[in-house]
């Protein structure tokens, strides 16, 4: 069940940071600085709605995986894994949600362009971590 947990999760984010990196940061410039203050504040409330769930599943699941493994599982896999959702909710806490604060009071295109850029850091962690929970459970099924 745990790694099932894990598993959607994961993925669930993997696939919600692509969608975020390759659509609806890029789209942000598209707003106009005239509605953006309010575009920034709705979009924020409602992003947060759906990830907050998903994303503490995530790490809650991955570093009980890397503590206490169930028979199957990978240690160095799960150890991974849980490494990457750490790493993705500092990147969130300490360059993305700085980012939007400054965004809260309206569009700067550098800041714009900063939360685009230091953004890769967790699609590319929650695209890791999408492979390495693939592995486990193909692990568990073989």
């Amino acid at each position: 069940m745990l790694l099932t947990l894990n598993f959607a999760a994961v993925l669930f984010m993997a696939g919600l940071g692509w969608l975020v990196q390759a659509v609806a940061y890029p789209l942000f410039a598209f707003v106009g600085n005239d509605r953006f203050t309010a575009f920034h504040a709705e979009w924020s409330r409602r992003i947060g709605a759906v990830v907050i769930i998903p994303m503490s599943v995530d790490l809650i699941t991955s570093i009980w995986l890397a503590l206490a493994p169930p028979h199957g599982v990978n240690v160095v896999l799960a150890a991974s894994g849980a490494a990457l959702a750490v790493i993705t909710w500092l990147s969130t806490a300490l360059l993305q949600v700085p980012r939007h604060g400054e965004l809260s009071t309206g569009f700067e295109r550098e800041t714009h362009a900063r939360l685009v850029r230091s953004s890769w850091l967790r699609t590319f962690c929650w695209s890791a971590h999408a492979v390495i929970c693939i592995l486990m459970v193909s692990e568990q099924l073989s």
